[in-house]
């Protein structure tokens, strides 16, 4: 049996279930299976690759490290066979259709000069965007809902080849004539005013939260955390002066020109960040990936 056949093998699907729940019982019920044949499928594939996939710890089902590596391969292998279905329902059209996600910031400040170029250069391409957070867009991606993301959140690179797209400050704004209780030197300084942040799960929140932690505060430290789940309403309620924030600098350099917002001169943050372009670790689209990356980051 070849490589190719495993990965397409039936018992893959379970396979990857039982890693989605960690329950024999739940994968069975969402395949409607009996609980014996998703553990007959779990011990074929484990004489298959000579190896144990699962082991209970404290009553805990989880995964062996050979399991953790057929699930990250299983994974890629799957997206891979979701983009091949894809191209060849589509083999009559243009072979430069894009399906891809972003983060807000990237797809309001960074994608769409670029993204502009290459609908001029490829007009009759299929192009399909889709703007979440970091988290859902590694989400759809493993389900190959999409070929790839660019992002600013974190990652496991274990699961994921990658490039960097772009290196962005970070800086901390707000309203122009904004009512300190304390007047900001640094970090510490801002613990009495309203945090204004995006979700859990967006690449805004992870990055102030890690910055944050390295001086060991934390979000619960400020006087009251205001969460937005779109950055445009985050930075007009910045705007309004209902609190302070900490976005990358492309995405407010415009409005600090004009005046609506200033930035927050702090000795003890010099944040920046890299934006990723990833995929699927492994796939077997890797060069067609580097190749879009060379015309999509402008």
């Amino acid at each position: 049996m070849n490589w190719g056949e495993r990965m397409l093998d039936f018992r893959i699907d379970t396979f990857l279930e039982v890693c989605r729940f960690m329950n024999y019982t739940r994968a069975a019920q969402e395949l409607n299976l009996t609980q014996p044949a998703v553990s007959q499928h779990i011990r074929w594939l484990e004489e298959q690759y000579q190896a144990k996939l699962f082991c209970y710890e404290n009553k805990q089902l989880s995964l062996t490290k050979s399991g953790e590596l057929l699930r990250s391969a299983a994974i890629t292998m799957k997206q891979d066979e979701t983009y091949l279905r894809r191209k060849i329902r589509q083999i009559r059209q243009t072979e430069n259709d894009l399906s891809f996600g972003v983060t807000p910031t990237v797809g309001m400040y960074l994608i769409p000069g670029p993204l502009a170029e290459y609908q001029k250069k490829y007009p009759d391409a299929q192009i399909s965007m889709q703007v979440e957070n970091s988290q859902q867009l590694c989400e759809r991606l493993d389900a190959g809902e999409i070929d790839f993301a660019i992002l600013e959140g974190y990652f496991r690179k274990t699961d994921y080849d990658s490039l960097l797209y772009k290196t962005e400050r970070y800086v901390g704004v707000c309203a122009p004539d904004y009512p300190f209780v304390k007047k900001p030197r640094q970090i510490s300084d801002l613990l009495g005013e309203t945090l204004i942040v995006r979700e859990s799960g967006s690449g805004n929140r992870e990055i102030i939260t890690r910055s944050l932690s390295r001086q060991n505060l934390d979000l619960s430290d400020f006087h009251s955390v205001f969460e937005v789940g779109d950055m445009n309403v985050c930075k007009q309620m910045l705007i309004k002066g209902c609190g302070i924030g900490f976005l990358y600098e492309a995405a407010v350099e415009d409005d600090i020109k004009s005046g609506k917002l200033r930035e927050m001169e702090l000795c003890d943050f010099q944040e920046s960040h890299d934006i990723t372009m990833i995929w699927r670790k492994g796939s077997i689209f890797s060069d067609r990936y580097r190749s879009l990356y060379e015309q999509l980051k402008g």
